[in-house]
C-alpha cells in the first residue's frame, strides 16, 4: 500500500510517486507499505532539524525502522532542477532506498552504491 498526503500547494502527480516507488521495490525485491508526505519548506526544516539536527530545509527525508514515511518538499525538489518531475522520481527513489537501508553518508562506498542504484532506477523509469 501507498499512502500521499499533499500538504503543499504544489499539484503533484502522485500517479508518478505511486510508480517510482513500486518500481524501485520491486528492483530491490522488496516489499512494504510506504506514507509519502508532500509538505513546505518551513515544515521539512522543523522536521530535519528535530531527526537530524541540521537546521535547513531539504528536499527528501526517510523514517524508516517499521515507520516506513517519506516525507518530500515540493519547493526544495523545485529548486534541483528545472524539471519538476523529473527531480521528484530522483527524490522518491532515494526515500525508497533509505527505507531499505542504504545510507550514502555512512562511506564514500556506500554513497557510490546507493546513487549508482538511484540513477540505474532513474534510467529505467
Amino acid at each position: 500500500m501507498i499512502e500521499i498526503v499533499n500538504l503543499s500547494s504544489e499539484k503533484i502527480n502522485e500517479t508518478l510517486i505511486r510508480k517510482m516507488i513500486r518500481n524501485t521495490l520491486k528492483e530491490e525485491g522488496a516489499k512494504m507499505s510506504i506514507s509519502v508526505a508532500i509538505v513546505d519548506s518551513e515544515e521539512i526544516k522543523k522536521l530535519n532539524y528535530q531527526y537530524r539536527k541540521k537546521n535547513k530545509a531539504t528536499d527528501v527525508l526517510s523514517f524508516g525502522e517499521g515507520i516506513n514515511e517519506i516525507v518530500i518538499c515540493s519547493e526544495e525538489v523545485k529548486k534541483n532542477g528545472s524539471d519538476f518531475n523529473k527531480e521528484l522520481k530522483e527524490v522518491v527513489i532515494h526515500g525508497v532506498l533509505h527505507l531499505l537501508g542504504y545510507d550514502h553518508e555512512q562511506s564514500e562506498e556506500e554513497a557510490t552504491k546507493m546513487f549508482n542504484k538511484q540513477n540505474k532506477y532513474l534510467k529505467i523509469n
